[in-house]
C-alpha cells in the first residue's frame, strides 16, 4: 500500500521566469549549474543564446523566457542554466534551459495536477503539463518534450554536434559543426 502511494507522487523541479513560477519533471533535469559564460552563435533564433562549456563538450543553451514569448530578462546572480535531457522521435538531446532562478524540488500527486487550461485555437498549450499549486500560487508545469519544434531541435543538435552530445562532442568539434 506504501509503494503505491509513492508511485503516485511525481517530483518537479520548480524555478522562476519573472514573477511566475514553473516547473519541469525531475526525470528529465540532469544537472543545475550557475550561470557561466555562453557563446554566441550566429544566425540562430533570438531564444537560443549560444553554447556553454560543459566539462569539455558544447551543451546548447536556451533562454527560457525569450522561447515562452516573454521579455528578455537581465542576468542576475541567481540566473541559472538547468541541464535537461529532451526525447524526440526516440533520441535524446542535451540542452540547458536559462532560468531566472530554481527554487526547489516539489512533490506534486496527480489528484492536486489540474489540466492545462484551454486557451483557443489561436495559442498552442501543448507543452503545458498541467498546473499545480504551492502556497496559493499557481505552478505551470512544462513537458520539456513538447516545448521545443522538430527543426528547434536540429538547430540545438547542430549547435552541440552530430547526436546532441555532452556524452559524444568536444567544445572544439561542436564550434567546427555550429558554423558550417
Amino acid at each position: 500500500m506504501v509503494d503505491e502511494a509513492l508511485e503516485d507522487i511525481n517530483q518537479f523541479l520548480t524555478f522562476t521566469l519573472g514573477k511566475e513560477i514553473f516547473a519541469l519533471d525531475i526525470g528529465t533535469v540532469r544537472e543545475v549549474l550557475e550561470l557561466t559564460s555562453i557563446t554566441k552563435i550566429p544566425r540562430t533564433p533570438p531564444f537560443m543564446r549560444g553554447v556553454i562549456n560543459l566539462r569539455g563538450h558544447a551543451v546548447p543553451v536556451v533562454d527560457m523566457r525569450l522561447k515562452l514569448g516573454m521579455s528578455k530578462g537581465e542576468d542576475t546572480v541567481d540566473t541559472c542554466i538547468i541541464i535537461v535531457e529532451i526525447e524526440f522521435e526516440g533520441e535524446f538531446t542535451v540542452m540547458g534551459a536559462l532560468v531566472d532562478s530554481v527554487r526547489e524540488v516539489f512533490e506534486m500527486t496527480p489528484d492536486t495536477i489540474e489540466p492545462a487550461p484551454k486557451m483557443g485555437a489561436a495559442i498552442n498549450a501543448e507543452y503545458i503539463k498541467g498546473m499545480g499549486r504551492q502556497s496559493g500560487q499557481f505552478i505551470i508545469i512544462i513537458d520539456i518534450n513538447k516545448i521545443f519544434s522538430a527543426e528547434e531541435l536540429a538547430i540545438a543538435k547542430n549547435m552541440s554536434g552530430v547526436g546532441g552530445g555532452v556524452d559524444q562532442l568536444p567544445v572544439e568539434d561542436a564550434a567546427a559543426a555550429a558554423s558550417v
